[in-house]
């Protein structure tokens, strides 16, 4: 407890907390960069699942992976940020853990997929196993985006 209390009192993050404009403007990244992730995620499990087959599969994967992996990227920055302002809070927030865990599970999905459900290019092949994978990260993925919104309510 004593590390997150230090955290929420570092300059850079008080500033965040005080600011009439900054935290705004970040949070608003913060929803704007789960956004993009997940429309890239989306569009690429569409994909898998056999869907929008007039983007070559190979291609469409790899732009989108790239667009999902800044947005993540994105995604960290700012929600470390919003978590930093009041983490002595979060850590406890079931909602915030829950996102955390399925956030977790995606990743883990995502890497099973690679490991078992793909060929030496990371490309998914078009299996039952790799059409589960997709199925599963859109309903991950949903329920991170869900938890996310909830907790700022309990």
């Amino acid at each position: 407890m004593e590390f997150l209390s230090a955290i929420e009192q570092l300059a850079p993050v008080r500033a965040l907390r005080i600011s009439f404009y900054a935290y705004p403007l970040v949070n608003a990244a913060h929803i704007l960069s789960i956004g993009v992730l997940l429309t890239g995620v989306l569009l690429m499990d569409m994909r898998i699942l056999g869907f929008l087959q007039a983007q070559p599969l190979q291609s469409f994967l790899h732009l989108m992976r790239r667009v999902a992996l800044l947005a993540f990227g994105g995604a960290v920055l700012t929600g470390a940020s919003l978590f930093s302002i009041r983490a002595s809070e979060y850590v406890f927030n079931p909602a915030f853990q829950l996102k955390m865990l399925l956030i977790a599970f995606a990743g883990l999905n995502l890497l099973i997929l690679h490991l078992t459900a793909s060929d030496a290019d990371g490309m998914p092949l078009a299996k039952r196993g790799a059409r589960w994978f997709a199925t599963f990260s859109i309903l991950l993925w949903i329920g991170v985006l869900v938890c996310g919104r909830f907790i700022g309510f309990l």
